[in-house]
């Protein structure tokens, strides 16, 4: 009998990227699948993919969202080139599945496979789909979601969750009675608000919240600068560590009592630590996706949001002091976050790939 073969497409950015190596894994080690991907030069799965050991083809596509307009004709004069090459691809591969996790390859390889009669999966984070999975998402086989309002764009949607690692969940409620902890964090390559921000205001955030530490994730670009702010700012360090990248999410989501955060995939993984956060969303995000997964998120009482535009060093401060002097109602959106965390997401998202695969042969 024939592996099953899994065609994943899509990526661009490590929101796209890690999920998509992650169901990559899971179709390869639990379901026997020779598992392809296909991307682009311009994104992460160039570097990502090829490390986690599997094959990687790439197709010209680029950006329509937030471009200049040269820039979006000059995607939509590609367009027909990137989905010729997809047509190709998935002719000599012959997959039984094609799954598209967004970004910019996807688009183009699940509208071959669609073309070409071959099942499909989407899989979407995000509260609002990207536009790939907006533009294919009534003609999919089915979907994996992560908000039960994203089901609405897709036929055969099942609200699974978010690949998240097992030890996220595993995370234990944080000990009453002990010194508080703020974490700071925005991926890998941090964000400027918060970089530029909190060292100003970290002296009085700390004189205000007695035993308060504060760990901060900056992004390898800004360490340095960031670092010399607070040293600058007269900040007590010893009660600050300001670092690059994270590599103990699970341990630093145990010590935290509160984070501030972008809300990207990142909402998944407090979900699944039970982490009580103040979310600022990119405001450039695509669609703006993470404006829109923080308002369900707030919606269920797990986060506050405070929105880029509305920020000053004054209101970051006063919302701060507010959440981290509250324990109460740092308790009660830690059980509201808990209920919103998906546990065996990767497990249920290879199950239906897998189903998929199996009803189109």
């Amino acid at each position: 009998m024939r592996r099953l073969r899994v065609l994943i497409a899509g990526g661009g950015t490590g929101g796209h990227v890690i999920p998509a190596l992650a169901i990559g894994r899971e179709m390869r080690d639990a379901h026997g699948a020779e598992v392809r991907f296909v991307g682009t030069a311009r994104g992460l799965e160039t570097k990502l993919v090829p490390e986690a050991g599997f094959p990687l083809e790439l197709i010209r596509v680029g950006q329509l969202k937030n471009v200049s307009l040269m820039t979006r004709l000059r995607t939509l004069a590609n367009l027909p080139l990137g989905v010729v090459r997809c047509l190709e691809l998935v002719r000599s591969f012959k997959p039984d599945v094609v799954v598209g996790v967004g970004g910019y390859a996807s688009g183009p390889a699940m509208l071959a496979a669609v073309l070409l009669r071959v099942p499909t999966v989407a899989y979407e984070p995000n509260a609002a789909p990207g536009l790939a999975n907006r533009l294919v998402g009534r003609y999919v086989g089915a979907a994996a979601v992560n908000f039960p309002e994203t089901a609405r764009y897709f036929r055969n949607a099942v609200v699974t969750g978010v690949p998240v690692r097992e030890t996220i969940f595993a995370v234990p409620d944080k000990t009453l009675g002990s010194e508080p902890r703020l974490l700071i964090t925005a991926g890998s390559n941090g964000a400027k608000i918060f970089n530029e921000t909190m060292p100003g205001i970290a002296a009085r955030l700390l004189e205000r919240v007695p035993g308060l530490t504060i760990v901060h994730q900056t992004g390898e670009k800004a360490l340095s600068a960031t670092a010399e702010a607070y040293a600058n700012a007269g900040v007590d360090l010893s009660r600050v560590r300001v670092t690059a990248f994270l590599s103990d999410m699970p341990d630093q989501y145990g010590a935290a009592d509160l984070v501030l955060a972008r809300a990207g995939s990142t909402v998944a993984e407090l979900a699944a630590a039970g982490k009580p956060a103040l979310l600022v969303p990119l405001p450039t995000a695509a669609d703006d996706h993470q404006r829109k997964n923080a308002e369900l998120v707030v919606k269920d009482g797990a986060a506050e949001m405070l929105l880029q535009a509305e920020l000053t060093p004054e209101i970051l401060l006063d919302r701060l002091t507010g959440l981290l002097t509250n324990g109460e109602r740092l308790r009660t959106m830690s059980v509201a976050a808990r209920a919103m965390g998906r546990p065996g997401a990767l497990e249920k998202i290879g199950e239906m790939v897998a189903s998929v695969a199996k009803a189109g042969a």
